[in-house]
């Protein structure tokens, strides 16, 4: 049963429906995977097998009984820690919230389990979505399954690595700034941020409200999309949610045919700091859909490097006011209560020996931004930016469908490399962050291999807000595309790194 940990969650699925397989043998599959790579991976914080294993059960049960199922019903999925799940902690990699069980499913788990998808368990992250590696995790760092000396991309690094190593076929992700696009380049594997408003945010922990959106994570881009179809939809629960339907993203990945279409290369997002093997990888790409028969041409979008500066102004704001719940008094850990102390100290201890040392960096520069006599200067300077940057979307869109980019300037760095240098680490999401600020939707997949340290690199898609799809066209065709070009698509080079 050890080929069914290398096979796409959409062929999992059909094994699974016509009774070739069962789901327990699958969900079984992955957790003996699991418990064979996490001393080295460190991907999950919490593994739940008995829960998965009954779930799958009852697929094989319903199945057995000619119930017509979706087409993912049995297939494993990881849940990123940053959603609620009934029965599991949820501690977004924080000891701030160390233990927490949730009373309640966020709608995107509560998706997961209505399509009967075999939930296996939570995976590592940084500290409440903070940081770009995966360091930050309160509870140890995720390795890179391309090699264990660099990061997995972060915030979302857990869900891109368990991908990565074969312990789960699907993962879901949230993307604030760029949490399931940069680990997805860095990892080999694929990551879209849908449309902001199009997957439910209620359940999920918040960061920056006006800029997470969860989103799905697969290794084939037909993967990924029949799970964000899984997970979108209209929620009255997210104030925020848009009744808006995305069609079938599926077919749309499975068109592979770009033939007629406008592709914008964005100039300015390749330049100095990018690696020169990033900018190859991408250039080929290019040239890979010009000769199938796509209008490639460059788009200059001047606002986007403002966006990088205008983010970490914005971000750590919804951090300071969004993370002001966990005083002790509320929520989160509590310290110091000995009797003697006041509510203030109490709060002070606590904060101070829950959160990390990123987290108290964004609330620090947020409550900074938003104070009197400072907030029109950074907080109300920087939406201004952000209107800019959303206006250059929508002129570029005016005359292509889609705009494409390197989805982070390098490849996976070493872990320790960056920890003390944050705008360093803040430059990893220099191609991510534009499209949360605007609200549209954009995809990395991968696009080759660096011929320099044999790492992974990615390729990011950007398309209008809720034309989702278009996504899924141009990444499945462009995905088919490269195959020949690089050995095949980043599930086989995985594969052939593997032991024998």
């Amino acid at each position: 049963m050890d080929s069914l940990i290398y096979q796409s969650a959409t062929k999992l699925g059909q094994l699974i429906s016509s009774r070739q397989v069962t789901s327990e043998e699958v969900a079984q599959a992955h957790f003996d995977r699991i418990e064979a790579k996490e001393h080295e991976i460190h991907a999950f914080l919490h593994v739940d097998t008995t829960r998965g294993l009954d779930t799958a059960r009852r697929v094989d049960a319903a199945l057995d009984s000619g119930e017509k199922l979706g087409p993912l019903a049995g297939v494993p999925v990881a849940l990123k820690d940053v959603f609620t799940y009934t029965g599991a902690p949820t501690t977004c990699g924080s000891k701030m919230l160390e233990n927490w069980i949730p009373p309640y499913d966020a709608t995107i788990t509560r998706c997961l389990i209505d399509a009967d998808m075999v939930i296996l368990g939570k995976t590592n992250m940084d500290e409440f979505a903070m940081g770009s590696s995966t360091e930050n995790s309160a509870f140890g760092p995720t390795c890179n399954p391309w090699d264990t000396t660099k990061v997995p991309g972060g915030s979302g690094g857990g869900s891109a690595a368990c991908l990565a190593s074969f312990e789960a076929p699907l993962a879901l992700g949230s993307d604030t700034g760029g949490s399931i696009r940069q680990p997805a380049a860095v990892t080999g594997t694929v990551g879209v941020k849908p449309t902001y408003g199009t997957c439910s945010r209620y359940g999920l922990v918040a960061m920056a409200s006006s800029l997470d959106q969860p989103g799905p994570c697969g290794r084939t881009v037909e993967d990924t999309a029949a799970l964000h179809e899984v997970i979108a939809g209209y929620d009255p629960l997210d104030s925020t949610s848009i009744n808006h339907e995305l069609g079938s993203l599926v077919e749309a990945a499975r068109m592979l045919d770009v033939a007629g279409m406008k592709i914008g290369v964005v100039k300015e997002l390749s330049g100095a700091g990018y690696s020169p093997q990033v900018l190859a990888r991408f250039q080929e790409s290019m040239d890979v859909l010009s000769n199938a028969g796509a209008d490639v041409i460059e788009v200059s979008c001047k606002h986007f490097p403002t966006a990088l500066g205008a983010y970490y102004l914005i971000m750590p704001s919804e951090v300071s006011s969004n993370l002001a719940r966990f005083d002790a008094m509320r929520y989160g850990l509590r310290v110091g209560d000995d009797g003697n102390q006041s509510a203030e100290q109490v709060m002070r201890s606590s904060r101070a020996a829950g959160f990390g040392r990123e987290v108290k960096r964004r609330i620090i520069l947020g409550t900074y931004a938003l104070s009197s006599g400072y907030y029109d200067a950074y907080y109300g300077s920087a939406q201004k930016v952000r209107t800019l940057v959303m206006e250059d979307f929508t002129k570029a869109f005016e005359s292509v469908d889609v705009l494409m980019s390197p989805t982070t300037p390098t490849t996976a760095f070493a872990i320790g490399e960056r920890v003390d240098d944050p705008i360093a680490m803040y430059m990893a999401d220099l191609c991510t962050i534009p499209s949360n600020l605007a609200g549209n939707a954009a995809m990395s997949l991968p696009c080759g291999l660096s011929q320099e340290d044999g790492m992974p690199i990615g390729i990011q898609i950007m398309a209008p807000a809720l034309c989702d799809d278009r996504l899924y066209r141009v990444g499945g065709a462009l995905e088919a595309l490269l195959q020949e070009r690089w050995g095949g698509p980043a599930l086989a080079q995985l594969i052939a790194k593997e032991p024998s």
